[in-house]
């Protein structure tokens, strides 16, 4: 166990800040699968509206340290191919 005050603090910060990330995670994985979800229905322009809905949050979540900023474009360019294919 922790004996610095410091070291206190920083176990209880951590606690907080992993239920808030896990938080935007799980958002930015639920937009995704709308995306997908209107892709195997193969509804065009629901993909595309999902698509364009999640770009921001899975760029909020580079912004914010949840995501490397790689993973987030090629999960982007992934799914926009996917959303360019249905139509």
């Amino acid at each position: 166990m922790a004996d610095h005050k410091s070291a206190k603090t920083r176990i209880r910060r951590n606690a907080r800040r992993a239920v808030i990330n896990g938080a935007r995670r799980s958002r930015i994985r639920t937009f995704i699968k709308k995306i997908e979800l209107a892709i195997e229905a193969g509804n065009g322009k629901d993909a595309q509206e999902a698509l364009r809905n999640a770009q921001p949050e899975i760029q909020r979540g580079v912004a914010k340290g949840i995501m490397h900023k790689n993973t987030a474009a090629r999960k982007i360019s992934r799914l926009s191919a996917r959303v360019k294919a249905v139509k």
